[in-house]
């Protein structure tokens, strides 16, 4: 590994497992400081354990305790130059009978934490003065939403709109923020839904032949992170294996 996030100092949420675990990973491998944040606790634990990264746990439903939480890890790290915004919940239902609830849910786990970790991760990097890269996680389905994706593709196309707001209000403190789409990635969440039928089809949609795995987002999201990324803001990237190319 190159080693280029060292002496950088970075908070992901959801890093317990699955894209998030694979960031978290990558991130220390490359010198980073991390800070996991996350509801699963014993995985939290036992990932932060195994790469050598500290867990604190929240459930990011609960504005006031991430936000606590936050201050925690950023004073633990003494400081914070990386936010990944990785925590969320992929779920199915028909348009025509999701309940309000199911939406409700989606937005509440998938969008609504990312305001809030950016206003308090933002806030202490412009008191520090020393810029910032804030990554959040998006979905292809942000870009082109599936059957059953309703509120989850809304969700991520929010996210994707977010995350250009945040570039553009936060470009002048010298933050970056930029969105990852991934395509189909062989990860825990989904696993219950999918068959080998399925993960055959998906992956013939892919010029590569194959579906992503964690790894592969990690990767973009290290490159995001470091200074190698310091001209790229605003940007919802896909990491598709060209399934997605716009």
């Amino acid at each position: 590994m190159s080693r280029r996030l060292e002496g950088r100092r970075a908070i992901v949420t959801g890093g317990a497992r699955g894209i998030g675990r694979s960031i978290v990973e990558r991130f220390v491998a490359d010198g980073a400081q991390v800070a996991i944040l996350d509801l699963l606790e014993s995985e939290g634990r036992e990932t932060a354990e195994a790469v050598g990264a500290r867990f604190f746990r929240a459930d990011v439903r609960d504005a006031a305790q991430t936000r606590a939480t936050l201050t925690a890890a950023i004073g633990a790290l003494g400081g914070v130059d990386i936010l990944v915004n990785n925590a969320g919940i992929l779920r199915f239902s028909p348009l025509l009978s999701m309940s309000l609830e199911e939406w409700d849910e989606t937005f509440a786990i998938n969008l609504r934490p990312m305001l809030v970790t950016t206003q308090e991760v933002a806030r202490a990097m412009i008191e520090a003065g020393r810029g910032g890269k804030i990554v959040n996680l998006a979905s292809m389905a942000g870009k082109a939403g599936g059957e059953g994706q309703g509120h989850y593709a809304a969700s991520k196309a929010a996210v994707i709109a977010l995350t250009r707001v945040t570039a553009i209000e936060l470009g002048a403190h010298g933050i970056t923020a930029n969105a990852l789409c991934p395509g189909y990635v062989l990860t825990e969440m989904g696993a219950a839904t999918r068959t080998a039928e399925d993960v055959a089809e998906w992956s013939s949609y892919s010029p590569l032949g194959r579906l992503g795995v964690p790894e592969d987002v990690a990767g973009v999201a290290a490159f995001l992170a470091s200074s190698d990324g310091d001209y790229l803001t605003g940007q919802a990237i896909n990491v598709t294996g060209g399934m997605i190319m716009h």
